[in-house]
């Protein structure tokens, strides 16, 4: 089975990078993908714990997304920092995550992200659209552990 740096092929890496350029162009928002071969424990509780570790707190508007994923043990979570999730709710990520992981069950998994990605940078854009001083507060690279 292949690891988390090489889970995804270039092409797909490329493809989930350009979603989130495509979704953070409209909005102040920030996307994240963080990739790791295992989760031990709760996927939520390690996502959340990533989201800190990669400074996601710090967006200006609270209002940064974290996609995580866990190879190996195929575990997936989405969390938003608050900004966000007070405009959205909490169905809103239950009906993404539900939506990602069917796609992931038919191993469509750079397919199932970038549809993931784009549909929150449209939540994004709708409760956080882009201002003329808006600078990209965090990377748009997948990130890995």
């Amino acid at each position: 089975m292949a690891n988390s740096k090489n889970f995804f092929n270039e092409a797909e890496q490329t493809r989930i990078i350009e979603a989130i350029k495509a979704a953070e162009k409209n909005t102040s928002g920030e996307i994240r993908v963080h990739v790791e071969d295992e989760c031990k424990g709760e996927a939520l509780t390690r996502a959340e714990e990533l989201f800190g570790q990669l400074g996601m707190h710090k967006t200006e508007k609270k209002n940064g997304i974290l996609f995580y994923l866990a190879v190996k043990t195929r575990n997936f979570a989405i969390v938003g920092d608050a900004g966000i999730h007070a405009k959205v709710g909490q169905d809103f990520w239950d009906k993404v995550s539900s939506k990602t992981t069917a796609l992931f069950k038919q191993t469509f998994f750079a397919k199932g992200l970038e549809e993931a990605i784009l549909e929150c940078g449209q939540q994004l854009k709708k409760y956080f659209p882009y201002q003329t001083n808006d600078t990209n507060e965090l990377s748009d690279e997948i990130s890995y552990s």
